[in-house]
């Protein structure tokens, strides 16, 4: 790769020290004193260079890790594949890694590579200019200079941000084999800052994808949370689909979307899942990656329950069956820790109870810790068209604008002959709708221990 240097000096670009954490500048004047080279890099020097507020700082150094850890109390070293510091200020991270250098032909003991060409450990240090052209995209190899305010530049990375182009750095091809989560990578940077991918960055992702299937499922799931809960949630699913991406993160899902079976009702719900995420984050309001995980899975698991009661199983019965194998079956593909696999379940098994209220259950569904969640899951339905909903969502809308004693009153009122919300006649709940309150009883019941217990 042609390298050809590019200083700019503070004249010439917009990054001002106060613009950048107190903390990070911390560590940036601790390395300096110390001899060390020490740079701001990465998504910190690009967003600020757009007029966006960073997430986070991260630094590069010729100090190694343990000259690092040397410099700082605070400090912890992390990762055997990458290995990084840490320097912690409460809750704030400053992330500082060593230049990093060319891989070939160096000690085993240092770097791998499979046979795919991903690269397993790399602990092989180098200069800046190594560095530089070790990054994956060029407007994330711009360096800002705390000696002298400049920003360096090894790639082209500013022509590139001043042309809203993504442009991988090096050979295509090798960089998505040394590491294929740069696909997602590319996808996510495509979405949020409204670039265009160059073409071969573009091209070789259809090509390449299936290289995601070798990559830890716990990685993907992490990689996953900063697609669709990073505020631009919906363009990168639909940029996923596009490039056939998504098909290989959830494949009940896109099954389920290409399935004539559910109307087309499965893309309207993550589709609207996903700009009310987007509108929350805009917004400041947190989001709980249990709840899209539900939605991207909600239509799967309902075929998988229909399988359950074609072979002889009462409907919530059947709806824990499919909730317990949809989860399964997802993480061989994107893991789902636990904490949010339980209330993925919970939203699933409070659906039934929010359908069908009664005067015991009602006031017991409305005291759920995790009543918010399923009642806004039960909005989302009946938003995309799913029938009988309309005045279930009314009821419990109602009723959370009452005091206790009308909620009460509301809830008595089910029990003496009033037509129940949803239903379009009243009617005698069957012993199968019994055995499914009591099972959809004490599933939740547990489920919500267990969460207690878990956080």
């Amino acid at each position: 790769m042609k390298i050809k240097k590019q200083i700019i000096s503070r004249k010439e670009h917009s990054v001002a020290r106060d613009d950048i954490s107190n903390n990070a500048l911390k560590v940036l004047y601790r390395l300096k004193d110390a001899g060390f080279q020490a740079y701001l890099v990465g998504g910190g020097v690009r967003d600020l260079l757009l007029g966006q507020k960073p997430k986070d700082f991260d630094i590069a150094t010729d100090a190694h890790p343990d000259e690092v850890k040397s410099l700082f109390r605070n400090c912890r070293l992390i990762g055997r594949r990458f290995r990084l510091a840490h320097i912690l200020y409460g809750r704030d991270v400053i992330e500082v890694a060593t230049f990093r250098g060319p891989h070939e032909g160096k000690s085993p003991n240092h770097a791998d590579q499979n046979e795919e060409g991903r690269i397993t450990r790399d602990n092989v240090y180098g200069s800046l200019e190594e560095d530089a052209i070790r990054r994956d995209f060029s407007i994330n190899a711009l360096y800002y200079n705390i000696r002298d305010d400049s920003i360096v530049d090894f790639t082209g990375g500013m022509a590139d941000l001043n042309n809203k182009m993504l442009c991988m750095i090096g050979d295509v091809e090798t960089r998505y084999r040394e590491d294929p989560v740069r696909m997602l990578r590319a996808v996510r940077f495509a979405a949020k800052l409204d670039f265009q991918m160059d073409q071969k960055t573009n091209d070789l992702i259809m090509d390449l994808g299936y290289l995601l299937e070798d990559i830890p499922v716990a990685r993907l799931f992490d990689e996953t949370i900063k697609l669709f809960q990073g505020g631009y949630g919906l363009r990168c699913f639909q940029l996923l689909r596009e490039y056939h991406l998504f098909e290989l993160l959830f494949p009940m899902t896109e099954a389920s979307i290409n399935s004539s079976e559910h109307e087309g009702r499965t893309l309207k719900l993550i589709e609207q899942a996903l700009r009310n995420t987007d509108e929350r984050i805009a917004t400041g309001k947190s989001v709980n990656p249990a709840f899209f995980l539900a939605v991207l899975l909600w239509y799967p698991m309902h075929e998988h329950k229909n399988h359950f009661i074609e072979h002889g199983e009462h409907e919530m019965e059947a709806l824990l069956s499919a909730g317990r194998e949809v989860i399964i079956r997802q993480q061989a593909h994107t893991s789902i820790p636990k904490r949010f696999s339980l209330m993925m379940r919970e939203i699933w098994h409070m659906q039934p109870q929010l359908q069908h209220p009664t005067r015991k259950r009602a006031m017991r569904t409305l005291s759920n810790k995790r009543f918010r969640a399923g009642y806004d899951f039960l909005l989302l339905r009946n938003k995309v068209g799913e029938t009988e909903l309309e005045s279930l969502c009314e009821w419990w809308t109602a009723i959370q604008t009452k005091n206790k004693l009308d909620q009460e009153r509301m809830c008595d009122a089910l029990g003496k002959g009033q037509k129940k919300p949803g239903r379009r006649s009243k009617r005698r709940r069957s012993k199968t709708g019994s055995q499914m309150s009591h099972a959809a009883s004490n599933e939740t019941n547990h489920t919500a221990t267990s969460l207690a217990n878990s956080e």
